[in-house]
Protein backbone atom coordinates (compact mmCIF):
# COMPACT_ATOMS: atom_id res chain seq x y z
CA UNK A 1 0.00 0.00 0.00
CA UNK A 2 1.60 3.76 -0.56
CA UNK A 3 1.98 5.94 2.61
CA UNK A 4 1.92 9.44 2.37
CA UNK A 5 4.89 11.03 5.04
CA UNK A 6 4.85 14.72 5.39
CA UNK A 7 7.65 16.26 7.50
CA UNK A 8 7.66 19.73 9.04
CA UNK A 9 10.50 21.59 9.77
CA UNK A 10 11.31 23.50 12.96
CA UNK A 11 12.51 27.00 12.33
CA UNK A 12 15.48 27.44 11.08
CA UNK A 13 15.99 23.89 10.03
CA UNK A 14 18.34 24.53 6.96
CA UNK A 15 21.82 23.75 8.47
CA UNK A 16 20.85 20.83 10.17
CA UNK A 17 18.64 19.67 7.19
CA UNK A 18 21.80 20.17 4.78
CA UNK A 19 24.13 18.68 7.44
CA UNK A 20 22.33 15.29 7.09
CA UNK A 21 20.88 15.58 3.37
CA UNK A 22 22.90 12.53 2.19
CA UNK A 23 21.87 10.26 4.73
CA UNK A 24 18.45 11.49 3.83
CA UNK A 25 19.14 11.18 0.57
CA UNK A 26 20.64 7.73 0.12
CA UNK A 27 17.49 6.23 2.07
CA UNK A 28 15.49 7.69 -0.52
CA UNK A 29 17.75 6.12 -3.23
CA UNK A 30 17.14 2.75 -2.22
CA UNK A 31 13.30 2.82 -2.14
CA UNK A 32 13.52 4.07 -5.45
CA UNK A 33 15.66 1.13 -6.53
CA UNK A 34 13.15 -1.05 -5.07
CA UNK A 35 10.47 1.03 -7.34
CA UNK A 36 8.82 1.81 -3.93
CA UNK A 37 9.43 5.49 -4.13
CA UNK A 38 6.37 7.28 -6.13
CA UNK A 39 7.07 11.23 -5.23
CA UNK A 40 9.54 13.27 -2.81
CA UNK A 41 10.61 16.59 -2.01
CA UNK A 42 10.58 19.38 -0.20
CA UNK A 43 8.24 22.45 0.70
CA UNK A 44 10.21 25.83 0.00
CA UNK A 45 9.54 27.93 2.79
CA UNK A 46 9.05 31.06 0.15
CA UNK A 47 7.09 30.89 -3.48
CA UNK A 48 10.61 29.95 -5.49
CA UNK A 49 11.80 26.52 -6.37
CA UNK A 50 15.14 27.79 -4.77
CA UNK A 51 14.73 29.11 -1.51
CA UNK A 52 18.45 30.32 -0.50
CA UNK A 53 18.49 30.90 2.84
CA UNK A 54 14.91 30.86 3.32
CA UNK A 55 14.99 27.32 3.58
CA UNK A 56 12.60 24.78 3.69
CA UNK A 57 9.46 24.34 6.07
CA UNK A 58 8.88 20.36 5.38
CA UNK A 59 9.08 17.39 3.32
CA UNK A 60 6.33 15.27 1.55
CA UNK A 61 7.57 11.49 0.67
CA UNK A 62 4.92 9.04 -1.28
CA UNK A 63 6.11 5.53 -0.91
CA UNK A 64 4.80 1.69 -0.88
CA UNK A 65 5.56 0.25 2.62
CA UNK A 66 3.71 -3.58 3.42
CA UNK A 67 2.01 -1.97 6.37
CA UNK A 68 1.35 1.49 8.75
CA UNK A 69 3.83 0.66 11.32
CA UNK A 70 6.39 -0.33 8.43
CA UNK A 71 6.04 2.79 6.83
CA UNK A 72 6.10 4.80 10.45
CA UNK A 73 9.12 2.90 11.31
CA UNK A 74 10.93 3.92 8.33
CA UNK A 75 10.05 7.71 8.74
CA UNK A 76 10.85 7.50 12.60
CA UNK A 77 14.43 6.82 11.64
CA UNK A 78 14.58 8.96 8.67
CA UNK A 79 18.08 11.52 9.76
CA UNK A 80 15.54 14.79 9.67
CA UNK A 81 13.88 12.69 12.53
CA UNK A 82 17.02 11.85 14.32
CA UNK A 83 19.02 15.18 13.52
CA UNK A 84 16.01 17.36 14.52
CA UNK A 85 15.35 18.95 11.25
CA UNK A 86 11.47 17.71 11.48
CA UNK A 87 9.47 18.79 14.81
CA UNK A 88 6.36 16.94 13.51
CA UNK A 89 6.10 13.57 11.07
CA UNK A 90 2.79 12.36 9.82
CA UNK A 91 2.26 9.17 7.76
CA UNK A 92 -0.66 8.18 6.51
CA UNK A 93 -2.00 5.61 4.19
CA UNK A 94 -2.71 6.83 0.63
CA UNK A 95 -5.40 5.55 -2.53
CA UNK A 96 -3.90 6.77 -5.90
CA UNK A 97 -6.08 7.49 -8.23
CA UNK A 98 -4.33 10.05 -11.21
CA UNK A 99 -2.29 9.74 -13.26
CA UNK A 100 -4.02 6.15 -13.86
Amino acid sequence: MLYVIIGEDVADSLERRMSVRPEHLERLRKLQDEGRLLLAGPFPAIDSPDPGDAGFSGSLIVVEFESLEAARAWADSDPYVTAGVYKKVSVKPFKRVFPE
